[in-house]
């Protein structure tokens, strides 16, 4: 491929790997086959034998899309790689598709790590003869699907635009300097995951107390723009079914205040939280986690009190 143009098929269509077959892959893998693209994938989890890699089998198999043995399988043949895994596999995902790269094939890491693991990752690709492209997703993904808000970072950043933008994607590029996107997300990052955090924390201590009515009412009247309720019930939800993810993601965020030179009191708080929620989720305190219909309660109290339940059971367990 030159660096003007990606060559496809007369049909446009193209072969894309994914490496991660998680929440987003699997979005992604759906929308793309939609829209007549080959897709194969790759997931650490298929190693192993566990309902969540049944799941994917079953999903693969239900979309058409090819699950391979390896990132390197995955990136051999393909046009454009994907990088979705969690955020201390990015460096990992980045050496094990780079050797199965054609010269000039773009990798899109959409992974959610500090500018240094962007910069890292970079290296490998493109010392492998790849295109690396970073890319910061700055909101969640579910309700937008393949049109989430994509920050594009690096020099081949403008050369992928239209292709995403061909694919369905709604990219923009936001620097050519690597890392300036993944700054951008991991600040926003620092905001947002705290404040799952302290409302699931607020929330909790407050129904332990009998006072989360007056406590919401207060947020109501001094923020009146959320409904508190509303958010409560999607704040838990989402850090239950993905604490574990987002505690990785707050880790990497705190290596990024690090490398401003600021200690981060509060990411490595959000991060000890998240991962509590996360260790519970999968010792089955939720209900069954291979069930994706577990975490759908509309209230919230309703969790707080699994997490009361919990920790009376086991006191001094959030320590």
């Amino acid at each position: 491929m030159s660096d003007t143009a990606t060559q496809t098929p007369a049909d446009g269509s193209l072969r894309i790997g994914l490496v991660g077959y998680g929440e987003v892959g699997r979005i992604l893998a759906e929308d793309l086959r939609a829209a007549g693209h080959a897709v194969s994938a790759y997931d650490l989890k298929l190693e192993s034998p566990s309902a969540q890699a049944d799941a994917m089998r079953e999903h693969a198999a239900a979309h058409g899309v090819t699950l391979s043995t390896s990132a390197t399988m995955v990136a051999t043949g393909a046009e454009l790689v994907i990088s979705a895994v969690t955020a201390s596999e990015t460096l990992n995902a980045a050496r094990g598709c780079a050797a199965g790269l054609t010269a000039g094939t773009f990798v899109l890491d959409f992974n959610s790590a500090s500018p240094g693991a962007k910069q890292q990752a970079a290296e490998v690709v493109d010392g492998h003869g790849g295109r690396y492209v970073e890319g910061a997703v700055m909101t969640s993904v579910p309700p937008y699907r393949i049109k989430v808000p994509l920050l594009l970072g690096g020099p081949h950043a403008q050369t992928l635009m239209p292709v995403l933008e061909r694919l369905g994607f709604a990219p923009k590029v936001h620097d050519e300097r690597l890392g300036v996107a993944s700054a951008t997300k991991m600040c926003r990052s620092v905001m947002i995951k705290g404040l799952e955090a302290m409302v699931i924390e607020s929330f909790t201590t407050a129904r332990h107390y009998g006072v989360e009515d007056a406590v919401v009412a207060s947020l109501q009247e001094t923020f009146p723009g959320i409904d508190w309720e509303k958010q409560a019930a999607y704040f838990f939800q989402r850090v239950i079914q993905h604490g574990r993810r987002r505690s990785e993601e707050v880790r990497e965020v705190a290596v990024t205040v690090r490398e401003a030179g600021l200690v981060p009191w509060s990411a490595d708080g959000t991060a000890e939280r998240q991962a509590w929620v996360a260790d519970l989720a999968d010792s089955g305190v939720f209900g069954d986690k291979a069930d994706e219909r577990f975490a759908r309660s509309p209230d919230w109290r309703t969790e707080a009190d699994r997490l009361l339940a919990q920790v009376a059971k086991a006191p001094g367990q959030d320590d």
